[in-house]
């Protein structure tokens, strides 16, 4: 807990609260201190069990969820390409035939088609 933090800046902090606040109230705030750090740990104790009880069985595949599929990068990416990883591990020549000529590969040694009307 304290690994940033070394004895050293402890034994500082502890005798700048005792300058600023006196040595009558620094046993009060430390009181009050010990009791809110009691109030936050009883009430993250009381979160863990209602997730625990809400979700149940469920808990332990949330925790072996891996989050980066849904990443909107990933998640888009997996929508356009989906189609030409199926149709490269062997799916049917109609998904390719469908595609427009844009997106499919263009052989490097075919020249692309030439339109004399257009030029």
């Amino acid at each position: 807990m304290f690994d940033s933090i070394g004895w050293g800046e402890l034994i500082v902090l502890a005798l700048a609260a005792l300058f600023i606040f006196g040595p009558e109230r620094l046993p009060h705030l430390a009181k009050d201190a010990a009791a809110g750090i009691k109030k936050l740990r009883t009430a993250i104790s009381g979160v863990r069990a209602q997730v625990n009880e809400t979700l149940g069985d469920d808990l332990p595949e949330l925790r072996d969820l891996d989050l980066r599929k849904y990443h909107p990068r990933t998640f888009i990416r997996s929508q356009l390409f989906e189609d030409d990883e199926a149709v490269g591990r062997g799916a049917t020549a109609t998904a390719a035939a469908a595609a427009p000529a844009a997106a499919r590969p263009r052989d490097r040694n075919v020249p692309p088609p030439f339109d004399p009307d257009a030029t």
